[in-house]
């Protein structure tokens, strides 16, 4: 199995201390076997945001970046806000194969989900972005997406006249906080809070056996003793490292269409081709469709493409189901949010383009 997925016995194991790595002390060890085999592998989603190690966001600086996100007026159209491709109602996604983008171009990948995108390495489907910092800048310049010209961000807020003080109380000692950086630290601040602890496996990490029934215990041995757990591990059960779609075998044009290369075109090395950030399977059944091109709508269907190409097995029905039943018991409780009253715009507010 281990040469099937590319890693040589040596580097699972590796793999597998690093995973672990946080793990002693934080979760009392266990004498069930399959909670000791699990925490051996994956880590509970901390019971919130204030626990994330290194966070160190103010409340005044999170509640910017939550209007901030949900402010249409940071795209040229005036019709478009980071909540639009990421839904926190939506699992964090859309509902969508790919984003409808301004003057309803298509995106040409599926948006990931913004839940717990903080535990990622890296983001988007590529990694062209090291951190929530650099993401939260990319869709709002981006002339299929947001298209609002890179230097018209901050020009924009400033003519709304109720920003200037939600800047100044995030930025508290700067002369002029309404900047671009400052729009990314705010929203990269605010989606840092968007985590789903609590799931009922993160329970089952804890200590607690029956937080899962015989179906998703069955699954989650399946998904360790198949291999899965190579890739879809840690925190985030996944978003921790690249792999190539199709590693054992070819998925087929309509999973993993040949013109998108994946990293490769953010590395331009050959041996990146098709590799993509490994996505995260928390909430996993609330962000169909799934796959970078948003090709499959059944979870059920995902195992079965992702156990021939990724491990070169034919699971049974009765393997998927299980598996498919544990992954269920990635939802985590869902962020509490509440649609902030943005500031009205002001007489020099640039008007919506719609062309």
């Amino acid at each position: 199995m281990a040469r099937l997925l590319g890693f040589g016995s040596a580097a699972l194991a590796l793999l597998a201390a690093a995973c672990s790595q946080g793990e002693k002390g934080a979760t009392a060890a266990s004498s069930d076997p399959l909670i000791a085999a699990a925490q051996q592998q994956f880590k509970a989603i901390p019971a919130s945001y204030k626990d994330i190690p290194g966070n160190q966001a103010s409340e005044a600086l999170i509640a910017l970046g939550q209007m901030l996100y949900h402010d249409p007026r940071l795209s040229g159209s005036h019709a478009l806000s980071c909540a639009s491709c990421h839904n926190i109602g939506l699992g964090g996604g859309d509902d969508a194969a790919t984003s409808v983008g301004h003057n309803f171009q298509q995106g040409g990948r599926n948006a990931p989900t913004v839940l717990n995108a903080t535990f990622n390495f890296a983001q988007f489907w590529d990694g062209r972005a090291k951190d929530l910092f650099e993401q939260a800048g990319g869709p709002m310049v981006n002339p299929i997406e947001m298209n609002s010209p890179k230097e018209h961000v901050a020009e924009q807020l400033r003519s709304i006249p109720g920003y200037a003080k939600a800047f100044a109380d995030a930025f508290p000692g700067q002369a002029a906080p309404i900047t671009l950086e400052n729009v990314q630290k705010a929203i990269a601040a605010f989606e840092t809070t968007l985590i789903t602890p609590n799931a009922p496996f993160d329970q089952f990490l804890g200590g607690k056996a029956d937080a899962l029934n015989a179906e998703q215990k069955a699954g989650l041995k399946l998904f360790m003793d198949k291999g899965c757990v190579a890739c879809h591990n840690g925190t985030n059960i996944g978003g921790g490292m690249y792999a190539k779609f199709g590693v054992v075998a070819d998925p087929g044009e309509k999973y993993r269409p040949a013109a998108d290369k994946g990293r490769m075109a953010v590395t331009k090395d050959p041996a990146d081709e098709f590799s993509f950030k490994v996505p995260t399977l928390r909430n996993v059944t609330l962000t169909a469709p799934y796959f970078h091109t948003g090709s499959v709508w059944d979870l059920k269907e995902a195992v079965r493409v992702m156990g021939k190409a990724q491990l070169g097995q034919d699971l049974s029905p009765q393997d998927v189901d299980q598996i498919t039943a544990f992954l269920g018991s990635l939802q985590g409780d869902q962020p509490k949010v509440t649609i902030p009253i943005l500031p009205p715009s002001g007489p020099d507010t640039t008007r919506p383009v719609r062309n």
